[in-house]
C-alpha cells in the first residue's frame, strides 16, 4: 500500500476550544495515548493536536512551570513498514518561575522539537521509553522533551543585572550608578596604627 498523506484527528471536549483536540477526549486521565486504537495502516499517518498538562520541574531548589497550564502540542504519528511507529512531538511554552539572577518573575519561551522511534525487537536505539504496548506516555514525553528544552539559566530578561552581592538591591532598577564604598583591606590594619615621626 502506498504511504497516505497526514490528515488531522479533531476530537472534542468541553474544556477545548472548537478544532482543538484535548487529551482528555482521546486518551484516558492517566495522559497515556493508545496508538493502536487509530488504526494505522503501515506508512498511514496522524497529525494531531492536543492539550497536555506538564508537571513542574525543579532546577537549584526552585520550582518551574509551563504555561499555559495545559500546553497545546502537536503529535505526528507515522506506522512504519513492519511495525512500529515513528513520533513526532512540537509546542511552544513558557518557562514561568524565579529569574536565576534578580528573583523576579520570569517567563522565556521555548520551543520543543522532540522525535522518537519506536519498533519492537529493533534494540535499544530503536525502543523509545514512553512507548509501552502501543501506549504512548504522551505527559511524560511532553515533560521530558520540555525540560531538555529549557535554558541553561532562566532569565527575566537576557540582560538582567541581577543583585547586588553587598546589599541585594536589584541592579535593574539601581543603575550602573549603584556602588558601595570598598572596605579597607583587613590585613593592612596594623600599619595604620603605627605613627612615623
Amino acid at each position: 500500500m502506498p504511504p497516505q498523506p497526514f490528515t488531522t484527528y479533531v476530537g472534542t471536549s468541553p474544556s477545548a476550544p472548537a478544532g482543538l483536540a484535548s487529551l482528555d477526549a482521546v486518551a484516558p486521565a492517566t495522559h497515556d495515548f493508545d496508538l493502536a486504537g487509530l488504526r494505522l495502516s503501515a506508512g498511514e499517518g496522524r497529525r494531531l493536536a492536543l492539550e497536555v498538562p506538564i508537571e513542574p520541574l525543579e532546577l537549584g531548589s526552585e520550582r518551574y512551570l509551563a504555561g499555559p497550564p495545559r500546553v497545546p502540542v502537536e503529535l505526528s504519528i507515522s506506522r512504519m513498514t513492519g511495525g512500529g511507529y515513528a513520533l513526532r512531538l512540537r509546542f511552544c511554552a513558557k518557562v514561568l518561575g524565579p529569574c536565576m539572577r534578580c528573583l523576579k518573575q520570569a517567563a522565556p519561551s521555548v520551543k520543543v522539537d522532540a522525535r522518537e522511534v519506536d519498533r519492537p525487537g529493533g534494540g535499544d536505539e530503536l525502543d523509545s521509553p514512553y512507548v509501552r504496548e502501543e501506549t504512548l506516555d504522551l505527559a511524560a514525553w511532553a515533560r521530558d522533551a520540555f525540560a531538555l528544552a529549557m535554558p541553561a539559566k532562566v532569565l527575566c530578561r537576557e540582560d538582567c543585572a541581577g543583585l547586588c552581592p553587598l546589599c541585594a538591591a536589584d541592579l535593574n532598577e539601581a543603575g550602573p550608578e549603584h556602588h558601595h564604598e570598598s572596605a579597607p583591606d583587613p590585613r593592612w590594619s596594623k600599619l595604620r596604627e603605627l605613627r612615623l615621626e
